[in-house]
């Protein structure tokens, strides 16, 4: 069960990643080009939004099955440990956290160009953190 759980974590990443990325780029062309925030946009930050979370919990789940958690305590100082067992899912965590208050806060806005400041802001900081704490090691092989 663990292993499937990691290989579908691992190739989801793929498409939270670009899907994530399409939302980014999609919100700071129409901030740029001073669009009108229309359906296509929000359904594009929306599922974006719904992948992240569903790839949180994936990587919850992951995390609890994981024989990862019980060996961290005393292997601090090896740092692809590290990277795997606490920093990749914190920095996860709080890249999803971002990505979520960006929506919500697009939803209060009231003008076309802050509801894309605020996609455009918040899922490029979540954007950003998942990809500095990707195990690029671990995903590439």
């Amino acid at each position: 069960m663990y292993t499937a759980i990691q290989t579908a974590h691992s190739i989801f990443a793929y498409i939270v990643l670009a899907i994530l990325f399409l939302a980014a780029v999609n919100a700071i062309t129409g901030l740029m080009g001073k669009r009108l925030f229309k359906d296509k946009d929000l359904r594009i930050s929306l599922f974006a939004l719904i992948v992240s979370h569903l790839q949180l919990l994936l990587g919850l789940i992951l995390y609890f099955i994981s024989p990862l958690g019980l060996e961290v305590a005393g292997e601090m100082g090896n740092s692809a440990l590290r990277l795997t067992a606490i920093e990749h899912p914190l920095m996860n965590v709080i890249a999803i956290v971002l990505i979520t208050i960006g929506w919500s806060k697009h939803k209060k806005e009231e003008s076309n160009n802050g509801k894309f400041k605020k996609i455009a802001l918040f899922y490029t900081l979540g954007l950003i953190l998942i990809l500095s704490r990707i195990p690029w090691s671990n995903w590439m092989s």
